[in-house]
């Protein structure tokens, strides 16, 4: 049940906003989305701090900011955060507040289960957090966690940063598994009347897609963190090499979740490109239904692609030459979506608003991100970059050109239905600028780098590569200082920004047919669905 208003106002008005609100334990899915938002963006800032201090130390060849133990707890720490703090509760807090309100539906299917979920979370972040004052130090086996170097412990403590980390993994892993079982049950149980499976919006598509990942590989990431635990304190030889153990399971189990894990990334940014493109090209969605249907294909096909990780840990060589297909083939239905969204901006009446601007620089880096993707993919090719900055370099692409600036245009878009008030075009503008400048300093010099052969995680390197070295590490300072603009402009447009009506994008879809921000159960009565999705010119669904 969600949470009523107290005052004697109809059970449909929207309550007066409170920032208390979002340090309760709610189950209203927007409030609880709005929480997962504010959490992630707090571990997103920490993750940009451990990030800049590590290219503070490669900024110069030597090591002369922090000592070799310290760097490799920061980069282990830097990776941790971003991935199981940032980028996956981001896009399930997106997903809250859009998902029930996108079908139809009052809230999720199980709305206590949601809250807990989400409460879970700043335990997970503040346990990692505080393994940095543990007599041991943090953990420093990076955000995979290798065995044996994982299981090592020279400290003798029981509770070291490994163990913390272990533990905050699997309780991430518990939270997420409980909001995949949640998202699937609300898309298949609760869209409203009318609306069928090719009705519903892509963003909806792609939600549903990469949950799905979640409930079928995270397990064997839960599992195996709670085996090495096990490894780690309490001396079992699961993945210990030293005593018949198998440390290459342990890759087998972490590569089945952790690939997917990078579409159950990727899916939601493009279900938020799919519905900021039609909006601001005041075009139709083209191929809405290969859309739509290529983000299960996605989901499906990530399931088979996880051993491209593991082509240098004595992987047979059919298995290379199968993985090596299989991850090429993926290209396929992301080409559809890239297809489909230059279809959609072609000729379209372009607004270049910040959401519009965000999306295009994002596309922009996807598209360098699956070329040099499709390099990886190939083994000899893969063999020769392998543990190089290349790698680092696609994979930031990825999660940040990509995932992180797809969070921002969603952001951006869904800030009015969520406080009911604009932004200023100009700061957000500013920061898009500041954004995409310094990701692309930042990431861009890895390439050269690695293809050079400069290898990752080392906090001193051979001065032939400091050039490169330096543009990148003026690119993460311009990247940190981005931020700036964006907290100015959401914290002062969200008490002081101009009030707007329900829908000031003039976008299809059910969310913009209630109030900003949405009244506690969304809908006065359930809607009916009676239109295709993505028609501009018509109103695409209608209410009861």
């Amino acid at each position: 049940m969600t949470n009523l208003p107290l005052d004697n106002s109809g059970p449909w008005e929207t309550p007066p906003p409170s920032w208390k609100q979002y340090f309760s334990f709610s189950t209203d899915h927007k409030v609880i989305g709005i929480q997962y938002l504010l959490m992630a963006f707090c571990f997103f800032l920490v993750g940009g701090l451990l990030a800049m201090i590590v290219r503070a130390e490669l900024l110069t060849p030597q090591l002369d900011v922090v000592d070799r133990s310290l760097y490799n707890g920061l980069f282990t720490m830097h990776g941790t955060v971003m991935i199981f703090l940032w980028i996956l509760p981001a896009n399930v807090g997106l997903a809250n507040y859009l998902v029930p309100l996108m079908i139809g539906a009052k809230d999720m299917a199980f709305p206590v289960l949601n809250a807990i979920a989400f409460w879970l979370m700043p335990v997970a972040g503040t346990l990692l957090m505080l393994s940095f004052f543990l007599p041991s130090g943090t953990a420093q086996a990076g955000w995979w966690s290798y065995p044996p170097v994982s299981i090592q412990n020279p400290s003798g403590h029981l509770i070291n940063g490994e163990f913390i980390w272990l533990v905050a993994v699997a309780i991430s892993g518990a939270s997420s598994i409980m909001g995949g079982v949640n998202f699937v049950t609300t898309i298949f149980q609760l869209r409203a009347p009318g609306m069928g499976w090719l009705k519903m919006p892509v963003y909806v598509w792609t939600i549903l897609s990469a949950q799905l990942l979640q409930l079928f590989c995270l397990p064997a990431l839960t599992g195996a963190a709670i085996m090495l635990l096990f490894d780690l304190s309490f001396g079992t030889d699961f993945f210990s090499p030293f005593n018949n153990g198998d440390p290459i399971i342990y890759q087998h189990l972490f590569w089945f979740y952790s690939h997917p894990a990078v579409y159950v990334m990727a899916l939601p940014a493009f279900g938020v490109f799919s519905e900021i493109l039609p909006a601001f090209a005041r075009k139709p969605l083209f191929g809405y239904k290969t859309v739509a249907i290529s983000s299960i294909l996605i989901a499906g096909q990530g399931t088979f692609v996880w051993v491209h990780h593991m082509f240098t840990s004595a992987t047979p060589s059919w298995m290379r030459m199968f993985f090596m297909a299989s991850t090429m083939l993926i290209a396929v239905p992301t080409g559809i979506k890239v297809l489909a969204w230059t279809a959609t901006v072609w000729r379209g009446s372009l607004r270049l608003t910040t959401p519009m601007l965000f999306c295009l620089g994002a596309i922009a880096m996807f598209l360098f991100a699956g070329i040099t993707g499709i390099m990886l993919a190939s083994a000899p090719f893969d063999l020769h970059v392998n543990n190089t900055y290349f790698v680092v370099g696609h994979f930031h692409y990825v999660v940040f050109g990509t995932v992180t600036m797809a969070l921002y245009a969603g952001i951006y878009f869904w800030f009015p239905k969520m406080t009911g008030r604009t932004y200023s075009e100009a700061w957000g503008k500013l920061h898009f600028v500041l954004t995409f400048i310094g990701a692309n300093l930042n990431f861009f010099p890895m390439h050269p780098i690695g293809l050079q052969g400069m290898l990752r995680r080392v906090a001193s390197y051979d001065p032939q590569y400091t050039t490169w070295n330096v543009i990148a590490s003026l690119g993460a300072f311009l990247l940190g200082m981005s931020v700036l603009p964006f907290i100015a402009n959401m914290i002062t447009s969200a008490y002081l920004g101009k009030k707007i009506g329900e829908n000031p994008w003039q976008a299809t879809g059910l969310e913009w047919t209630t109030s900003s921000p949405p009244p506690v159960e969304n809908f006065e009565t359930i809607p009916t669905v009676t239109e295709e999705p993505y028609g501009y010119g018509q109103r695409t669904m209608a209410a009861n």
